[in-house]
């Protein structure tokens, strides 16, 4: 079975009426994001970033966790509502950086 894959995005988008509008596509994608009838992202959260300058100027931060790295693919390459949100934050971006990792160490609680 395979493990669960986490997403890390982070934007630079220097607009507030941008970054709000980026976190309403966010707010959408859990209940669009089903495949063969079934949900298939486990967790999201976004939000703006806290005023910080270790923050870099990134704005906002995106966390997904999918059930898969299969489903990870099909949400980055086929998913309309994110092809929507990756559209608009190209329009609007300064800048981003993405990563993803299947999680070794998990402590929750």
């Amino acid at each position: 079975m395979s493990s669960p894959v986490t997403r890390l995005t982070l934007f630079k988008i220097p607009k507030d009426e941008d970054q709000h509008h980026l976190l309403d596509l966010c707010k959408e994608i859990p209940q669009k994001a089903v495949k063969n009838g079934k949900p298939y992202i486990t967790s999201v959260q976004a939000d703006k970033a806290k005023p910080d300058q270790r923050a870099q100027g990134f704005t906002i931060v995106a966390i997904s966790t999918f059930k898969s790295e299969e489903e990870f693919d099909y949400y980055d390459k086929e998913f309309p509502a994110y092809v929507e949100l990756r559209t608009f934050a190209k329009s609007v971006n300064g800048g981003v950086a993405m990563v993803y990792f299947e999680n070794e160490v998990v402590l929750l609680g």
